[in-house]
């Protein structure tokens, strides 16, 4: 009796098992090969952002990509410059969104905006953290300034602490205290 209990039990997660199955497949499906977002950021100091984004942020440097003359002049990433990008990682799983840093000699310079609406393009990124005690030690040990009032107390009891990379961009971070 005991094991027919158990079988019959198992029938309704078998039915959702397969319900979940067909929907991931339809996503599976869809135009995109991945669900993957790739960030590309032009930074005015490579070893200055590496330092801010794995020592303070706490991503990792998965791979380094070498973009050659030929193609960063055929693919109309570049003019012919060589240039290398350096792939950053929350954590090392394959659809996990990557941050690709580069930075090139000569660069022009824009003022550093103090709040997101005083430019266009990529402004802020938001990184959700199971923790926030241990990004708050970081950014007071690396003397790296909080934005506004931060930390604030979101609604639902969650921090949100705002502050900015070495180029301005600025970083949300979300998660309990």
């Amino acid at each position: 009796m005991r094991q027919l209990r158990l079988e019959v039990a198992l029938i309704p997660l078998t039915i959702l098992l397969s319900i979940l199955f067909i929907c991931c497949e339809k996503e599976v499906n869809s135009e995109f090969s991945s669900s993957k977002i790739s960030i590309g950021m032009v930074v005015s100091d490579l070893e200055k952002s590496l330092d801010f984004y794995t020592n303070v942020i706490g991503m990792r440097i998965v791979e380094e990509i070498n973009i050659d003359t030929t193609f960063g002049r055929k693919s109309g990433l570049s003019d012919g410059k060589e240039f290398k990008i350096k792939l950053l990682k929350l954590i090392d799983i394959e659809d996990a969104p990557e941050l690709k840093l580069m930075s090139f000699e000569n660069l022009p310079t824009s003022p550093s905006p103090i709040f997101i609406h005083d430019d266009t393009r990529i402004q802020y990124l938001t990184i959700f953290v199971k923790s926030m005690a241990p990004f708050l030690k970081r950014l007071k040990d690396n003397k790296i300034i909080l934005l506004g009032e931060s930390p604030v107390t979101l609604y639902d009891g969650r921090l949100f602490v705002c502050l900015q990379d070495p180029d301005g961009t600025f970083i949300e971070l979300i998660g309990p205290k």
